[in-house]
């Protein structure tokens, strides 16, 4: 990006102070594209690494376990010291580790090499989540859910693409050409060094505190206890839904294979069009969560995709593909809703906020992956997409759920 167009987005961020700062919203939303593009890789090289190191479904299992695991432990922990202690410049930092992560990953020649790659991968996602989603928060003025779907469908998009390319790609080839994926974070460092450039800018990184966000929801008139079980319900739903995304991203190609003898090319394919249907999703469920509630909205992903997994397991290759793009669109709703309404619920600790969800999103996704792949290897592929199609039944739990109906006070306030 040029000298010229990052002055313009850094004054259009300046002058526009408490609105929706497009430009910038765009700009973290397209890197949320890049990062998640390259996470997207990981598991888009199972059936190649599965057979070159000749490996079971457990060690593929922990092979996301690893990769997500390094991705959610750290995430509260920067978003709680970035709280206190705001860093522009980590979204930057957190893509050099991951650029690292799929060097090592390119010429990884056992699997202690793979596990010790994808867990650079996942450092470097851990660093760049909590901000990311603070500077979208930042930049969101009175449109806060819009502002998380547009950060979150970046990230949707880029997981579909990923697979994309691993078939056009890396199927064709060998694990080395990896290597060209690391001009993928190149990209997004540079990106990322101008968005650094107007978070740094901002009122309360320049003390200035009481200008930065005219008004955004105060705390809600909740008792710490109902706080704490609202939390405690909201991160169940995200068990319930990074349970269920374990295995498809993790499983869904070898359940085709299994099931319906597809080549590993038109298996990611299939994968493909899966992700594909959830990035498009995904941007309606923060202006639907504005304009309608965020209980509402997480009811429907969660609770309303039932149907459709039920289903899924019993169905031809036509009605397969069908049905994972209702799956897709219905159940990419949630996180977004999920995510804002917990940041009106706890104002004022939107990195620790962020970090908490992201990395525990994170840490379900790789812990269902790994038990998946062992339970994979006692029954069969078959059988763990049946068990799966039980998970979104959790969603009954939203109708505990309170509503809330915050104020609208200086943020910097807190109780």
């Amino acid at each position: 990006m040029s000298n010229s167009i990052a002055k313009e987005v850094l004054t259009v961020g300046l002058e526009k102070s408490g609105k929706t700062v497009f430009p910038i919203l765009i700009l973290i939303s397209f890197s949320h594209l890049l990062n998640d593009t390259i996470q997207s890789v990981i598991p888009s090289i199972y059936p190649i690494v599965k057979k070159s190191f000749q490996l079971n479904f457990e060690q593929i299992g922990y092979i996301t376990l690893t990769f997500q695991l390094a991705a959610s432990i750290f995430q509260p922990l920067v978003g709680l010291y970035t709280d206190r202690r705001p860093q522009p410049y980590s979204l930057a930092a957190g893509m050099f580790f991951s650029g690292i992560g799929l060097i090592v990953l390119a010429f990884a020649g056992n699997f202690a090499m793979l596990l010790f790659a994808v867990g650079l991968i996942g450092t470097g996602s851990s660093v760049f989540h909590p901000e990311a989603s603070k500077v979208a928060n930042l930049a969101a003025g009175e449109r806060r859910g819009l502002a998380q779907s547009i950060f979150q469908v970046g990230g949707n998009a880029g997981s579909s693409i990923g697979p994309l390319l691993a078939a056009l790609i890396i199927v064709q080839r060998d694990q080395s050409v990896i290597l060209w994926f690391a001009l993928i974070p190149l990209l997004a460092i540079t990106v990322l060094i101008n968005v650094g450039n107007w978070y740094k800018q901002q009122p309360g990184l320049r003390k200035d505190k009481k200008e930065l966000f005219k008004k955004i929801p105060e705390r809600p008139a909740l008792s710490r206890e109902k706080i704490i079980v609202t939390v405690m319900i909201l991160l169940v739903l995200i068990f319930s839904k990074y349970f269920y995304l374990a295995s498809m991203t993790s499983y869904y190609t070898f359940y085709l294979i299994d099931k319906f003898h597809l080549s590993v090319k038109d298996a990611q394919l299939h994968l493909f069009i899966f992700l594909f249907s959830v990035a498009a999703g995904t941007i309606a469920g923060g202006p639907l969560g504005d304009r309608f509630g965020r209980k509402y909205v997480i009811w429907f992903s969660i609770l309303g995709v039932a149907p459709f997994t039920l289903l899924l397991p019993h169905m031809n290759l036509l009605w397969t593909s069908v049905l994972t793009v209702f799956i897709g669109l219905i159940l990419a709703s949630a996180f977004s809703a999920i995510l804002v309404y917990a940041q009106e619920l706890l104002p004022g600790n939107l990195g620790l906020v962020s970090g908490l969800f992201f990395g525990f999103a994170f840490g379900m996704g790789g812990l269902g992956s790994a038990l998946l792949g062992i339970l994979a290897d006692k029954t069969s592929i078959q059988y763990v997409y049946q068990v799966c199609a039980f998970l979104p039944l959790i969603g009954i739990l939203t109708v505990f759920l309170p509503n809330l109906n915050p104020k609208k006070i200086n943020p910097l306030q807190r109780k």
